[in-house]
């Protein structure tokens, strides 16, 4: 389904609780975050509902390297042209979507956390068991090399590379998996850092939630879940409550 508008010029795709986002730069488009494998029908319909063609989409940027967040990557690469954009810490993780090691083990996790079944049910049936890495990237290490320009905020924890983007003149941030409003791994919803079971260093993650406040952006654009646009700092001070409670 395509969120329209969740900020000005900004608009979320999402399949299987995952976020996919299209971004309008003038006459051209940017890709944040490449789904899961079934979008790809999706995110091409999309971005001619939109007005565009793929030849006019100008990159894909990863906000980190994990599988949900590669899924049409490499096809967004063979198929169109699309140069794809990664943090240094996560090039070896785009190129092995599955080769990281989360804080806990993922599968005793969700055995014990039954309201992830669902949502992780659905990403396996979109093809979270199917996804090709991508090797053949840039690297995002400035903004000023970085389509679009948006402020590039490593936000480390979830994965090593991992970055939020904060597009200023839009007063929004694409958060990734800094912070999401639905954990896939335990259904929780509401502002959070996803669960150890998918993030290599919880302390960290939760540390890297002041990175997102020092933006003060009203729309908080998640890798899963609803947008958020009640401001920055209400949705990290949630997000630390729910870290404290888990």
């Amino acid at each position: 389904m395509l969120f329209r508008d969740v900020a000005e010029g900004i608009h979320r795709l999402e399949l299987a609780h995952t976020n996919t986002y299209l971004v309008e730069t003038g006459d051209r488009l940017l890709v944040v975050d490449a789904g899961l494998p079934a979008v790809w029908p999706h995110l091409l319909l999309a971005v001619h509902d939109l007005g565009y063609s793929p030849d006019r989409v100008e990159a894909l940027l990863l906000t980190h390297g994990h599988f949900d967040h590669v899924g049409t990557a490499a096809r967004m690469h063979r198929e169109w042209g699309t140069p794809v954009y990664v943090h240094p810490g996560d090039r070896e993780l785009a190129a092995h979507p599955y080769s990281y090691r989360p804080a806990v083990n993922r599968f005793g996790f969700v055995l014990t956390h039954p309201g992830g079944l669902l949502p992780l049910g659905w990403m396996l049936v979109a093809g979270a068991a199917t996804v090709d890495g991508i090797d053949e990237v840039e690297l995002m290490e400035s903004r000023a090399d970085t389509p679009g320009n948006p402020w590039i905020i490593e936000t480390p924890g979830h994965t090593d590379g991992h970055v939020a983007l904060h597009f200023a003149d839009r007063d929004a941030v694409l958060v990734g998996d800094a912070l999401v409003t639905l954990d896939p791994y335990t259904g929780g919803i509401g502002p959070r850092i996803v669960a150890p079971a998918a993030t290599s260093d919880v302390e960290t993650a939760v540390a890297s939630l002041d990175l997102l406040v020092d933006t003060e952006a009203r729309h908080v654009l998640p890798g899963h879940g609803p947008s958020w646009s009640r401001g920055v700092r209400a949705a990290v001070t949630q997000a630390r409550r729910a870290a404290g409670a888990a």
